[in-house]
This record gives structure tokens, sequence and C-alpha cells, in this order.
């Protein structure tokens, strides 16, 4: 495996707009409004940052953004499909730039330190056997361990941070069903729970199921479906939105993010059933939220950096747009983001993710095909 490696020093003119979460934030709890010792925090608000990273080579070219992670250290891990990069891609870029400049496919995953300089990134994978073809979810474990999965190929790898295969979870191409044990289905992201060492995937391209494993051996723990039940496969899912005023389906459509609350909680997306579902570690069901009635409003999945997580940010890819939830009722309290190429907007935005001091970070998949960062504002 060869890896690239570059520094800049670059300073480039700041870009900015100011995005408010709160436009249709509820009054303040009346608890924090008398001053008590654990008043709410303020809805937050954020101002994008359109030098971050910045010193991306100018010859690479990024395939579709699909996945995003912020680890221990603060450094953002960007996962790209450069198998996505067409030769009319390759046209276009020599024809936007200056004479001479070439163009090349951006290596498939980049990590950046909290300036937004790179630190590494990972090229010349494609070995079926040692990397996820055209790869889907990152995670940085609390070991330092990197997780990278494959929705296609229907698998998840671990690697050491600086890129040395360790441990596969699934079976090339291989599908067995929502209840299988061994072979995964469609895998779109994973969290590891760092009280257990488990890791936990939202298995639901073509399954329809939370599945767990020991993050050290690989071994099987559990599995579950939509409300903790067990998946069925045989129940036909509609991939669109379902009638206006029906009830929530009753089997998950596509998972398609999952992450973990410092409170023991594990929070899923069914992404085209446009909702949030939260369960305990065990798969016990608890709550859930339907976002908006149309398909594809919870791609992914982010907490906010209080020592409560008091807020949690769902992407919502077809919208173009990150609601903001209060964690506690899971109540939406805000939103931004709209559809486009400016600062602040956003072509289907496919993972989320956040860091110690506040800021949110957000890949784009098609036709976004870029990253962002979203700076944490001060409170007024």
């Amino acid at each position: 495996m060869s890896r690239f490696r570059t520094s800049s020093s670059t300073v480039l003119v700041a870009l900015g707009f100011v995005l408010t979460a709160g436009a249709c934030a509820p009054a303040p709890d009346s608890q924090a409004a008398e001053g008590s010792a654990t008043a709410t925090p303020a809805i937050p608000t954020f101002l994008s940052d359109m030098t971050w990273p910045r010193n991306l080579p100018e010859e690479w070219l990024l395939g579709p953004g699909t996945g995003i992670y912020v680890d221990s250290r603060d450094h953002v891990w960007l996962l790209q499909r450069p198998e996505r990069v067409t030769p009319e891609d390759f046209v276009a870029a020599r024809e936007r730039r200056a004479p001479g400049c070439c163009a090349n496919t951006a290596p498939p995953l980049i990590e950046v330190d909290p300036d937004g300089n790179i630190v590494q990134s990972w090229a010349g994978l494609g070995e079926q056997a040692e990397w996820p073809i055209m790869p889907h979810g990152i995670y940085v474990d609390h070991n330092d361990f990197v997780w990278v999965g494959t929705s296609i190929h229907h698998q998840v790898m671990k690697f050491t941070r600086e890129g040395e295969h360790l441990l596969t979870i699934g079976e090339f191409d291989q599908v067995g069903g929502s209840n299988h044990r061994t072979w995964l289905g469609g895998s779109a992201d994973f969290f590891v729970d760092p009280e257990r060492n488990e890791i936990y995937i939202a298995d639901g391209y073509e399954n329809r199921r939370v599945i767990v494993y020991d993050a050290a051996t690989g071994e099987y723990r559990r599995h579950w479906g939509a409300y903790g039940n067990e998946p069925v496969d045989e129940v036909e899912v509609v991939r669109g939105p379902r009638e206006p005023g029906s009830p929530p389906p009753a089997f998950f459509n596509l998972v398609h993010g999952i992450d973990g609350s410092r409170d023991g909680m594990v929070y899923v997306a069914d992404r085209t059933n446009s909702r949030i579902q939260v369960f305990t570690r065990d798969g016990e069901y608890l709550a859930e939220k339907v976002l908006r009635e149309g398909a594809g409003a919870a791609f992914d999945v982010a907490f906010s950096n209080d020592p409560e997580q008091t807020f949690m940010y769902v992407a919502d890819g077809s919208e173009h747009r990150i609601w903001v939830l209060r964690r506690s009722d899971l109540e939406i309290v805000g939103e931004f983001g709209s559809e486009g190429t400016g600062p602040g907007q956003m072509g289907r935005p496919h993972n989320i993710s956040a860091d110690s001091r506040g800021n949110v970070y957000v890949a784009e998949a098609d036709p976004g095909r870029r990253f962002q960062k979203f700076s944490v504002q001060p409170s007024p």
C-alpha cells in the first residue's frame, strides 16, 4: 500500500456564511429561563468555512463523498469514491484549469488535522482482500483503529491508523439475508462502543437491520430490525414516500446511518423511511422520530459536543439540509443549509460528524462531491 503525505502553509482568504440552526426553535425551558444550575445550551449557529480543507492538491478530482469522521485528536477523516470519477470528469477538469495543469483522482481516504492541513492519505489501494472497493462509511474508534466499509460489496474492514489491514467482517459479494450472522448485506455505516468494544453496523442497502460484532475478533453478538423486532426480508418495502397520514412502516427500509451516544443509546437513521429510531445497546426499542413525509430525510446522525450531547444533527440528503433535534425528546429545533454549491449550501449531504469544539463536518455525495466545515459560533 502506498500513501501520499503533504503539507502546506498556504493561507487562503476566508469566506463565510452565517447559518442559524434555531430558526424554528421553541421557547426556552422554564427552569432554564429561571436560571437553573443546568441551563440548556443555546441552539448552535454556524459559519461555513470555504477555505477548509486548506491544501488539497489542485489536480485531485473527488468522487462522491461517502464518509466523514472526527477522531479523538480532532483530525477529520474524509472518504470518497475515486471509482466514480469518469473520463468526462477529467475532460471537464482540464478545461476549467490552467494550461498544463494535470488531473488525477484523489486517494479514497484523506486525514486532515484540526487546522485543515492534510496529514496523510491512503492511495494505491484496490486489492479486494485488503481494501473495501467502492468505500462507504468510516469510523475511528477509541483504540485509534480505522474502520472502512463498502455498501456494494458487503464488507467492513479494520485498519491501523497507518493503513495496515487487520480484520474483515463480511465476505466479498456474499449476502445471506437479514438474519445471517456472518455475511452482511449493504453495510452503510458503523460505530464502536468503547465500553463493550463492539462494532454496531447499519446493514441496510440490502438487509434491514443493525448487527453487532466483537470489534477485536469479529465474532457475532446480536442483531435486530425496526422497533427491536427480528427483521423480515420477505415483506416488500417501498423505496419512496409513504402515503400521507399512514403509520410508520413496521420494517427498516434503508438503514443508512448509526451512532452511539455517551449515555449508551444507539441512534439509527432509517434513510428512505425518513426517521430516526433509538435503542439500547442490546436492541431494546426506545423512541422514534419521523422527520418529514417525503423519503430520504435521514442519511446520517451526529451529536453536539456538550457533556449531555443536547443536540443531534441529521443529514437530509434529499432536501440538502441538516436537521437539528433536541436529543431529550427528538423534537426538531432548527435546520441549516439548502441546495446549491455556494457557502453553506450542499449537494446531497451524505455523512456528518462533529469535533470536540462543536464544529460540524459534512461529506457530500453526488452532485456535491466535496467536504464542508461549519464552524460553531459563540452564543450571543
